[in-house]
Parts: structure tokens; C-alpha cells; sequence
């Protein structure tokens, strides 16, 4: 039988010793930057005394949306129409269960890339009967290059810190043993709580109802990236 190697009959090491000493460190970066796209949500109602012509009613009343959104071509990255639901009210007084009337909605979700064409267009859908907007939600992609930057400060500086603590041993650094991403699973919510939002007079239940003004002044999206990194140094002369 052959006997082991070295490198097969030892576990790794996971952990500094006196030939290899370690250190850990910890890097961050935050950044402050322009959003780069703008989220909207609409929702348009419908109602009927029957269930097909609120069905109809709220068909036409969608393709009309999407029709008005379209018509501002490439300021929209993204179109999509979200859920959708007729719901039956029932009469309030009288015995047995009548439907008095139908009530329809649909969800539309709208990114823009413009800002400017997002003040006029967030305009013209809040002039529409029975239509609602939301937001805007201010993000920037997922790929925005803010990401990338901000990982490569984070990056930076704990090379930096590492090598400050190496240089107060009296020592220098031999090599990288771990680098990990610390908020590499933690992703911000889509839609997180608007500033603002518009809807239509129409839509409205009176008065009372009326909604703060929509804010469409840009957000400034804040960035974060933490790691942590382990080193090997040179042992030092102590």
C-alpha cells in the first residue's frame, strides 16, 4: 500500500500560524449617485352593471394606456401589465344576493429612462378617467456601473487597511487567502415606498381623498458595498 503524501494525510489550514501569520480586515465603500431609471405604477378601473361591460370597459380603457405610454418610445425601457381582477358588488339592503354592480381593475408597470418625459406623461395618465399613478420609484439597474465602483473602493480600501496593520508589525503582505462579498445575497426592494403620488379626479372618492402631489424630483440612489478580506503575511520580526 502506498503511503499518503503530505499534502493528502494534513487537513487544511484554515486559520494563521507562526510560519504564515494572518489578518482580517474589513472594506467599505458608499456612494451617492444619479438614478438611472424611474419606475411608475397605473392602475386603471372600470365599472359595469354587468360583468362584460366592465370586462369591455376596462379592456378599452387598458389598450389606451398602453397606447399613450408607447407613444414615448425609447424614454420607456419597460411596459408590463401586472394583475388584473372584476370584482362584484353586492347590494347593500334587500334579502338574497344581488350584484348591484362590477368593479375591474388592471395593473400596469411602467421604467423610464427620460425624466423629462416622465413629468408629461405621469400628466397626461393622471388626467384619465378612473386611472390612478404611483410613485415614481427612483433605482438605478443592476448592472449600473455604481455597483462595480463601489465594490472596487470597497476592495481598495481593505487592501489599504490590511497593509497599514502589516506596516505596524513591522511586516508586509504575502498573499490573498479570502476575499468575500458581504452583501452579495441582500438586494433592495423594487418598489420601495413612493415619495408621491397622482390619480385622476375620477378616481378619487372626493375631496377628502386628494392625494399629496407627485414628486418627481430625481432621488439620489445611495450605494453599498462590504467585504471582508483575509491575508497572509510575512512572518514579522517581533
Amino acid at each position: 500500500m502506498t503511503a499518503p503524501t503530505a499534502d493528502a494525510s494534513q487537513p487544511a489550514v484554515h486559520y494563521g500560524t507562526p510560519e504564515a501569520p494572518r489578518i482580517a480586515v474589513r472594506g467599505e465603500a458608499r456612494l451617492e449617485v444619479d438614478p438611472e431609471i424611474a419606475r411608475i405604477g397605473i392602475t386603471v378601473a372600470a365599472r359595469g352593471r354587468d360583468r362584460r361591460s366592465a370586462l369591455d370597459d376596462l379592456t378599452r380603457r387598458n389598450a389606451g394606456v398602453l397606447d399613450l405610454v408607447k407613444t414615448y418610445g425609447d424614454a420607456v425601457e419597460r411596459l408590463e401589465t401586472g394583475a388584473f381582477s372584476i370584482t362584484p358588488e353586492l347590494t347593500k339592503h334587500g334579502r338574497g344576493e344581488r350584484v348591484r354592480t362590477y368593479h375591474g381593475s388592471v395593473r400596469v408597470t411602467a421604467e423610464l429612462t427620460d425624466f423629462t418625459a416622465l413629468g408629461e406623461l405621469t400628466t397626461r395618465l393622471a388626467d384619465l378617467d378612473l386611472t390612478r399613478v404611483d410613485g415614481p420609484w427612483w433605482a438605478l439597474r443592476p448592472d449600473s456601473p455604481a455597483h462595480r465602483e463601489a465594490r472596487k473602493k470597497a476592495v481598495h480600501e481593505a487592501v489599504q487597511r490590511a497593509r497599514e496593520y502589516a506596516d505596524a508589525l513591522g511586516t508586509t503582505l504575502s498573499a490573498l487567502v479570502e476575499l468575500a462579498d458581504i452583501g452579495a445575497e441582500s438586494t433592495p426592494p423594487a418598489y420601495p415606498q413612493a415619495p408621491g403620488r397622482m390619480r385622476s379626479a375620477a378616481f378619487a372618492g372626493g375631496p377628502e381623498d386628494t392625494p399629496a402631489p407627485l414628486d418627481l424630483e430625481p432621488q439620489r440612489q445611495r450605494v453599498h458595498a462590504q467585504i471582508n478580506a483575509r491575508f497572509t503575511m510575512v512572518p514579522p520580526q517581533l
